[in-house]
């Protein structure tokens, strides 16, 4: 049989008092915590310079894909809000057009009681959701003269399409008050990325910023280099063409077809010259203008002055024209920049471009290897 010992606390006796192991252990803890609290206290380490750069560049990253997903929404937004005007004043109108002919035709049911025992129910056809219902029941359909009859066939089409439209409106009205609800999401987010790059950069010190901006300075240079190289690449290129036209011309008699197409260029001419009197005016997010602009706001004012008509986003610009090769790229031509596709600057020649660059900072004139090879997207002739 098996014994049954009964279970008794362990641990230590203070002034003849059982202490519990639990009591022992929390003791211990708090033995271990006034050492830690004389102890100096534990921090994570500070990010490098080099870090805070690439976290900040990120967060402005960010921030643009944010705005151009606000720049879409608050389109959308202003669609919505056309067609829902649109849809109201359509049901106003029809409404008190619907009012004219039931007040007609209450007066030929007046017209048709007259020879009657009984007084028009004039009230309950002004109530009524059918007319033709009202005439049927009060048997004055078949008195009704053909004119009227028409007034009555008329009178119910239009009161079919009234209600439908009204619905419309209400459904509008609903998906109208959805999108304003994303929008109001969509501009908190870039607010959020925007204030936290704003947090990162003020806790730099005076040292550290000069710092950054070293790094900043070397980068710019080597997009510099780059961007030379691309000039100089493309010179050469154009230079072959021209020897290979002229040895054409001498061979056959017939001039060499032109790699550059004059429509495009005059074109690209008006879009450069809007944008170059740009320069200098600050990047404001979900900007297109005249006082300030987002990237994609700048391109699409630009080509706006060409006469061409771009849409609103990068997204969409990005679909607009035809994409060219970097190595043939032209001026005017529309670059992209990361595979999100959230940035785009105009392209001016050797190597350089026009943008509205990130918030805090103004349209200028840089190269398109800002911020390395890697991060082009695409290059897209919007003309």
């Amino acid at each position: 049989m098996a014994s049954h010992r009964k279970w008794s606390p362990t641990g230590t006796r203070i002034a003849g008092i059982r202490t519990p192991a639990l009591a022992t252990a929390a003791l211990t803890s708090v033995a271990l915590l006034s050492q830690t609290a004389n102890a100096a206290p534990s921090a994570d380490p500070k990010p490098s310079i080099e870090e805070v750069e690439k976290k900040v560049d990120d967060l402005y990253h960010q921030a643009e894909a944010a705005t151009e997903k606000y720049n879409a929404t608050r389109e959308k937004t202003a669609q919505q809000r056309k067609r829902v005007d649109s849809l109201l004043d359509d049901v106003a109108r029809r409404t008190e057009k619907l009012n004219t002919a039931r007040e007609e035709l209450g007066s030929f049911a007046a017209a048709q009681y007259r020879t009657g025992a009984s007084a028009p129910d004039t009230a309950t056809l002004l109530l009524a959701d059918n007319p033709q219902d009202y005439f049927d029941q009060t048997q004055l359909m078949d008195r009704l003269t053909s004119r009227q009859k028409v007034a009555v066939d008329d009178y119910i089409t239009e009161q079919a399409a009234t209600t439908k439209k009204r619905a419309e409106a209400s459904q509008s009205l609903q998906t109208l008050t959805t999108t304003q609800s994303a929008l109001k999401t969509s501009k908190a987010d870039v607010q959020r990325k925007l204030a936290a790059a704003r947090d990162l950069l003020s806790k730099l010190t005076a040292e550290e910023k000069a710092r950054l901006a070293a790094i900043e300075k070397k980068k710019q240079e080597a997009a510099d280099r780059k961007a030379a190289e691309l000039a100089q690449q493309q010179a050469a290129a154009e230079k072959k063409a021209q020897e290979a036209a002229a040895q054409q011309q001498t061979t056959t008699g017939t001039s060499g077809s032109s790699t550059t197409d004059s429509s495009y260029t005059a074109k690209a001419d008006k879009a450069l010259a809007f944008a170059r009197t740009q320069v200098g005016k600050p990047y404001v997010w979900g900007a297109t203008g005249p006082g300030s602009y987002d990237c994609s706001g700048l391109t699409q004012a630009a080509w706006k002055a060409a006469g061409v008509d771009l849409p609103r986003t990068t997204w969409d610009q990005v679909n607009v024209g035809t994409t060219v090769p970097l190595a043939d790229i032209k001026p005017g031509d529309l670059v992209f920049f990361y595979d999100d596709i959230s940035h785009v600057g105009l392209y001016v020649g050797n190597g350089m471009m026009i943008h509205a660059p990130k918030p805090g900072a103004y349209v200028r004139e840089e190269s398109i290897f800002y911020g390395g090879e890697s991060i082009i997207h695409s290059v897209v002739r919007p003309a």
